[in-house]
C-alpha cells in the first residue's frame, strides 16, 4: 500500500523474490537503492500501471478474454465476500471503507 509497507514487505523476500507494489493507499513508495536489491539477494521489484498492459482495445480485450477463461476453468480463483443490490451502494462504500470486506463486494442492478 505505498509508503507504510514497501520496505517491511521487501526485507520479507528470499533471494531472487519478486516485490510487485500496486497503489499507494499509505502515500507514496520510499525511493529504492538498487544497491540495496542487489545486496538483498538479487531481489526484483516492479510498480506496474494498468495503462501500460492495456494500451489499445486489442489488448484489452485479449487480456480480459484471458481473465475470464481462467476464472471458469477454475485456474483462478475470485474469492466473492459478498453481492448487494445497486439500490445498497452507499452499504457497500461503508464496509469497504471500515475494511469489513474479505474478498469482492459486488453490487448488481436488478
Amino acid at each position: 500500500v505505498g509508503a507504510s509497507t514497501l520496505n517491511s514487505s521487501l526485507k520479507l523476500l528470499r533471494p531472487r523474490g519478486s516485490l510487485v507494489s500496486f497503489g499507494q493507499a499509505s502515500g507514496p513508495a520510499p525511493e529504492v537503492n538498487p544497491l540495496d536489491l542487489m545486496r538483498q539477494g538479487s531481489i526484483f521489484l516492479s510498480r506496474p500501471s494498468l495503462a501500460h498492459y492495456i494500451q489499445n482495445i486489442e489488448e484489452l480485450e485479449l487480456r480480459a478474454s484471458n481473465l475470464f477463461n481462467w476464472i471458469t476453468v477454475h485456474n483462478l480463483n475470485v474469492r466473492i465476500d459478498r453481492t448487494l443490490d445497486l439500490d445498497n451502494a452507499q452499504e457497500g462504500h461503508r464496509l469497504l471503507e471500515a475494511r469489513a470486506t474479505a474478498g469482492k463486494l459486488i453490487l448488481i442492478n436488478k
